[in-house]
């Protein structure tokens, strides 16, 4: 069981692992897999489990009565998956914010590179090492 949210882990794949996300999608799986292995982790990514499906109402049709059409089928839920390290003292938030991962190209990885929003990782001095 996690402390709390932010350290994850459980059982992938018969290995105790450590949560990196869940739910997401290939392309996902793919980037974080590539730099958490250039950061010497050991990736494990198995197929998160489809979600729960709410029971189909029943509708009572009263004699005489013509039967309510059957609505359509949900779309089946994009495939996604459940990313985890084998160091299951892994913890993603302390690994970015304590700037312990580091791109291929030798920076510092920032919440914005983790997360995709930039496609190359700026290395930013923490406000308490700028000069004034």
């Amino acid at each position: 069981m996690a402390i709390n949210k932010n350290h994850e882990f459980e059982e992938l794949d018969g290995v105790k692992c450590g949560i990196v996300e869940k739910n997401v999608s290939p392309e996902r799986v793919q980037f974080l897999k590539k730099l958490l292995e250039y950061n010497h982790f050991t990736v494990v990514a198995v197929p998160s489990p489809p979600p729960k499906a709410a029971p189909a109402p029943v509708v009572k049709v009263a004699e005489g009565a013509e039967p309510a059409p059957v609505p359509p089928l949900p779309p089946p839920a994009p495939e996604t998956f459940t990313v985890g390290v084998t160091d299951y003292t892994f913890n993603p938030v302390n690994a970015i914010f304590g700037r312990l991962l580091h791109t291929p190209d030798g920076h510092v990885v920032t919440q914005a590179y983790w997360q995709q929003k930039e496609t190359v990782s700026h290395d930013e001095v923490p406000y308490y090492e700028r000069g004034v």
